[in-house]
């Protein structure tokens, strides 16, 4: 399944709210989805890739790069890389890439 999604499966998602559920330890944060945006290069796996950012409210420490589960009422549950971008003045920022 997650081979096959595109970034105009997200697009109309951008500003809603999502769940990431976490470990180390284990915690679910909301997370609004802030972007979705192609990237330049072409994958090799056919599609385009893109990158889907998502911010969490979090003020004090962040997630190591991993893999989570994003969780979204209409889209399901979705195992996926997360990789920290930094601290945002609202919380800290995560991006995933497909490829």
């Amino acid at each position: 399944m997650l081979d096959q999604l595109q970034l105009s499966d997200f697009e109309s998602f951008v500003g809603q709210e999502f769940t990431i559920k976490f470990s180390f330890p284990e915690a679910e944060l909301s997370a609004i989805l802030v972007s979705a945006a192609q990237l330049s290069t072409r994958g090799d796996g056919g599609r385009e890739p893109f990158s889907l950012i998502f911010r969490t409210a979090q003020k004090d420490g962040h997630y190591r790069q991993a893999i989570y589960t994003l969780v979204h009422p209409e889209k399901g549950d979705m195992e996926l890389f997360f990789v920290p971008l930094g601290y945002v003045p609202e919380g800290v920022q995560y991006e995933v890439i497909f490829t």
